[in-house]
């Protein structure tokens, strides 16, 4: 099953129907997924959640019908889904850095944001080794560090280096990292943890328990964040389209030990 083919139907579905209500369970249904499962593959290998892609596109056309037309704000705010013309102007003014009302005056002010259309003929070479293990509750013990989509990769190895240096002769190696959302979908802002499989008697240390289940683990002999990122990546093009796993809604997981990286993503027993 070749994923940037449905990831480009998916994303014709959303423009053709940019000025209506979108189903998330249409996106689901073209990628052949669970929602949850469609909205974290979309969101990796996208580089955006399946909402702020909509809302991106539909406030760079708004700028542009505001320029080219003689539409009203409100007209504008109504055909783009919005509630009313304030919260339009809101999103508007975030996004662009004007206000909706100065774009005839400011128009090089307005900011655009492109269809994303991906290259079908992408071949992927190797294959992915797994396994599927059940695994008891986990209770880690963590410290986590709020960052944002953008920078998680600059603040993910800094707490990591400044952490260990304060920590890893008293306590060892750190043993899982997580990363975190409230809304992995709506919310650029999450944390990324580090964690140790013990209790640790400091303050900063907060309890995270993880609930029994099943899991596919999948070996990395690396401990680099690139390294990891690159199978994380090619699990989403690769494994996730095509089998019929469901994706469970927490976190996963990067076990660390014996100079490998273990990544452990939960999914929906059967």
């Amino acid at each position: 099953m070749n994923i940037y083919k449905l990831l480009n139907q998916a994303i014709k579905y959303i423009e053709d129907n940019i000025e209506n209500k979108i189903e998330y369970s249409e996106i689901a249904k073209i990628l052949g997924m669970n929602e949850y499962t469609a909205q974290t593959a979309f969101y990796v290998l996208c580089n955006i959640s399946i909402s702020d892609y909509i809302r991106k596109r539909r406030l760079t056309n708004a700028g542009c019908d505001l320029y080219n037309t003689s539409q009203t704000v409100l007209s504008a705010a109504i055909k783009y889904q919005y509630n009313n013309a304030t919260s339009f102007s809101r999103a508007f003014e975030k996004f662009h850095g004007i206000k909706p009302s100065e774009v005839k005056q400011n128009p090089q002010g307005l900011k655009v944001y492109s269809r994303i259309e991906f290259d079908e003929n992408v071949k992927e070479k190797n294959t992915i080794e797994y396994s599927i293990q059940e695994k008891e509750e986990l209770i880690l013990y963590g410290i986590g560090k709020s960052t944002n989509n953008e920078n998680i990769h600059i603040d993910a190895p800094k707490l990591w280096e400044e952490k260990s240096k304060q920590y890893e002769e008293k306590y060892g190696h750190f043993d899982y990292g997580m990363t975190s959302y409230e809304n992995r979908f709506n919310c650029e802002e999450c944390k990324y943890w580090v964690l140790y499989n013990k209790e640790i008697p400091e303050k900063e240390f907060e309890k995270i328990i993880i609930p029994k289940g099943k899991w596919i683990v999948i070996k990395i002999n690396s401990q680099e964040a690139e390294d990891i990122q690159e199978v994380t990546n090619k699990f989403y093009k690769e494994f996730v389209p095509s089998t019929n796993y469901t994706l469970k809604e927490i976190p996963e997981l990067e076990y660390y030990h014996d100079d490998i990286t273990e990544f452990m993503i939960p999914i929906v027993s059967e």
